[in-house]
């Protein structure tokens, strides 16, 4: 995907540990209840331990001409419903001014690549926004559950 003729590369985070300071302002505003002043997530140090390559978590990042526009993660837990399922595909975020450009299907299709690598037969995720995403890369709709108070949608994909 290119926007003015520049490609998106999606890499492993830990290549690029430059880009957490953007990355932590991103998930800041996407995400203030959480990751803002008075919420109980820390985006610096989440983003820190997205950082590995050989081990989950691990993160992956859209860049466009070297700038950070996206990032996602390969986790062991996310929804608190479905504590045997693993890994999760999870924190995916791109940027609001690239947003409806494919970016956040590589971000995906990048993390169902890692998961392959690693050894992994399934990855899961669970979303309240990018369900007909999940569905358009050929992901199976498992469930809906409450997570923190709001529906998510749960997903499979088999590797």
């Amino acid at each position: 995907m290119s926007r003015g003729g520049v490609p998106v590369q999606v890499e492993l985070l830990a290549a690029h540990r430059s880009a957490v300071p953007v990355l932590q302002r991103m998930f800041e505003s996407e995400w203030p209840d959480y990751y803002g002043g008075d919420g109980p997530g820390d985006a610096a140090a989440d983003l820190a331990s997205f950082c590995r390559d050989d081990a989950l978590p691990l993160g992956v990042v859209a860049l466009l001409g070297g700038e950070a526009v996206g990032v996602a993660a390969l986790k062991d837990a996310s929804i608190d419903a479905y504590p045997q399922f693993s890994p999760w595909a999870a924190a995916a975020c791109v940027a609001s001014g690239w947003r409806g450009r494919g970016i956040g299907a590589q971000l995906i299709v990048a993390l169902e690549a890692q998961a392959m690598r690693l050894g992994h037969r399934a990855i899961y995720t669970g979303t309240a926004t990018a369900g007909s995403l999940m569905r358009r890369l050929g992901w199976e709709y498992l469930d809906t559950t409450p997570q923190h108070g709001v529906p998510v949608a749960v997903f499979r994909k088999r590797l």
